[in-house]
C-alpha cells in the first residue's frame, strides 16, 4: 500500500465514492482534494474533519500543482470539462474502482449488465455467507471497494469481494482484474451519456480487459455477445436457456456440467433464469455443493423495490418495482408477474420508443395509470391499446388502480422512468407507493 504514500490525489465528484476514496488516500498516507460543482456546507465540514481539502469548479479550471494522480467518480461523464482538461495535462487518470482494486488483498468477482446486477450480487454474497466463506458485495450495490480496503483487515485478505460495477465505472478502468467476471444481459439503457449501444458495449467489456489465463480467470457472457473483448486463453463460458449452453436454465431447474441444480423462490422464472444460471455457474466453479447452491436460491429474499410484494387488500396484491427505471425493466416485469396487472408507469423518461411494450401490455395489463412529468407521451401512445388514465401523482394513481383492481388482479409500480421529475430518487417512490398502499 506504500505506493501512495506522499502523494496528492485530486478527486472528482463528492458523493460516496469520491469521499470513500478520499479517506482510504489519507490512510495511505497521501493526501486527497476532493472537486465538487456544488458543497452543502454539512458535508464540506465533515469532509475537512476527515483530513480532506474541499474545492469548488464548475468550469474545466481547477488547481493541478503538485498532483500526482486524479480519481474519478462514476458520476462524472467522460466528456465532462474536468476530465477533458486532465487528459490534456497529462494526469493518470483513474476511476475510485480502479483505485481501490490496487489495493484489494481478497479475491474479487464482478458482475455488469444492465438489469438485475444487484439481485445476482445479493444472492452471490449471501450463499457464500451462509456457507461460512466471507463474502462483501461492493461497488455500484452501495459500498465501494475504497471503504472495504479501509475498514477490513489486511485490505480485505481472505475476503471474497462481489462487485457490482456500472458502465460509469468501467470508463477509466483498465488493470481490474476480477478471477470471474460477467456480463448479465444488455438492452439500450444509459445511452444519453454513452450515446449508441455498440460504444455501450464496448465500455461493459472492459470488465474483462484486465483478466488473465494464468490466474484462472472465467469470463460469462449470455449467447450473443461477442467475445471479441476477451483476452486469449481465458476460460468463455455462457449461460442463458439454449440447451447447448455451459450453464442452461430450465423448468426443472439450471442444468450444469455435472448434473441438475434445484431452482425454487425469486429466481425462478423465465426473466431471472438466466441469472441463476449465472450464480449457479459461479458458485459451483468456487466448489460449492448443488445442495448448497439450491438452498440460497430458496431462501434468497430479494432486494427492496425491486419486483418486491409489498402486501395484499381486499384481495388485489400490490407489487412494488420503482427500480424499473426503463421500459425494458417494465416489460421484465409485466412477464414476471402475469396477467390481470394494473400498471403505475411514468416519470422522467429516458427513452421515446414505446411501442415495443404494447404486445406486452394487451397480454399481461388490464389498464394503465401515468404518472409524473412526461404523463402525456405515455397516455398518447398507450391510450388506443387500453385503458390509460392521466394521474400526474402516485396518490391518484394508486386510488384510481385500488377501485378498479378485482380481487385476485395485482398493481404494479413498475415506472419504466427516472423518478427525479418528482422524488429524490426511486427509493423515495417506492416508499411513496407503500404509504399509499398503508393508507388505503
Amino acid at each position: 500500500m506504500s505506493r501512495y504514500r506522499s502523494q496528492k490525489a485530486l478527486i472528482f465528484g463528492a458523493g460516496k465514492s469520491g469521499f470513500a476514496a478520499a479517506k482510504l488516500m489519507i490512510h495511505l498516507g497521501g493526501q486527497a482534494t476532493i472537486l465538487d460543482a456544488k458543497w452543502d456546507e454539512q458535508q464540506r465540514k465533515s469532509y475537512e474533519q476527515a483530513g480532506i481539502t474541499c474545492l469548488t469548479a464548475r468550469g474545466e479550471d481547477f488547481p493541478n500543482e503538485g498532483v500526482d494522480l486524479v480519481i474519478t467518480s462514476p458520476g462524472i461523464p467522460a466528456d465532462h470539462p474536468w476530465i477533458l482538461a486532465a487528459q490534456q495535462r497529462q494526469l493518470p487518470l483513474l476511476s475510485e474502482l480502479e483505485f481501490a482494486s490496487t489495493l484489494w488483498q481478497g479475491e474479487t468477482w464482478a458482475i455488469t449488465g444492465s438489469k438485475g446486477k444487484s439481485s445476482v450480487v445479493k444472492c452471490l454474497t449471501d450463499t457464500l455467507n451462509q456457507n461460512h466463506i466471507p463474502a462483501v458485495a461492493a461497488g455500484n450495490y452501495g459500498t465501494p471497494l475504497s471503504d472495504y480496503c479501509l475498514t477490513l483487515p489486511r485490505a480485505g485478505k481472505g475476503v471474497l469481494a462481489v462487485v457490482e460495477v456500472s458502465s460509469f465505472q468501467l470508463e477509466f478502468t483498465h488493470t481490474f482484474a476480477p478471477r470471474y467476471a460477467a456480463i448479465l444481459n444488455l438492452q439500450p439503457d444509459h445511452l444519453d451519456r454513452h450515446k449508441t449501444l455498440e460504444n455501450y458495449l464496448a465500455i461493459k467489456s472492459k470488465i474483462f480487459q484486465a483478466q488473465t489465463a494464468t490466474q484462472g480467470c472465467i469470463a460469462f457472457l449470455p449467447p450473443t455477445l461477442p467475445t471479441n473483448a476477451i483476452p486469449d486463453g481465458v476460460t468463455i463460458e455462457r449461460f442463458g436457456e439454449a440447451p447447448h449452453l455451459d450453464w442452461v436454465y430450465t423448468s426443472d431447474g439450471i442444468q450444469t456440467p455435472t448434473g441438475m441444480v434445484p431452482l425454487a423462490g425469486y429466481f425462478n422464472n423465465h426473466v431471472l433464469g438466466h441469472a441463476a444460471a449465472l450464480i449457479t455457474a459461479l458458485l459451483q466453479h468456487h466448489g460449492l455443493s448443488k445442495e448448497a447452491i439450491a438452498h440460497g436460491f430458496e431462501q434468497f429474499t430479494p432486494l427492496p423495490h425491486r419486483v418486491q410484494t409489498i402486501g395484499e387488500k381486499r384481495g388485489v396484491r400490490f407489487i412494488d418495482d420503482s427500480k424499473g427505471t426503463s421500459l425494458s425493466a417494465t416489460q421484465a416485469a409485466l412477464k414476471m408477474c402475469g396477467p390481470n396487472l394494473h400498471l403505475i408507469a411514468g416519470g422522467l423518461l429516458k427513452e421515446d420508443d414505446f411501442e415495443f411494450l404494447v404486445d406486452d401490455l394487451r397480454r399481461y395489463a388490464k389498464a394503465t395509470y401515468i404518472i409524473g412529468k412526461e404523463t402525456q407521451s405515455l397516455v398518447n401512445a398507450w391510450s388506443p391499446i387500453l385503458p390509460t388514465h392521466a394521474c400526474g401523482t402516485m396518490d391518484e394513481a394508486v386510488r384510481q388502480a385500488f377501485a378498479a383492481a378485482l380481487p385476485g388482479e395485482t398493481i404494479l409500480l413498475s415506472p419504466g422512468a427516472a423518478s427525479f421529475d418528482q422524488y429524490s430518487g426511486m427509493a423515495a417512490r417506492g416508499e411513496h407507493f407503500k404509504a399509499c398502499f398503508d393508507a388505503l
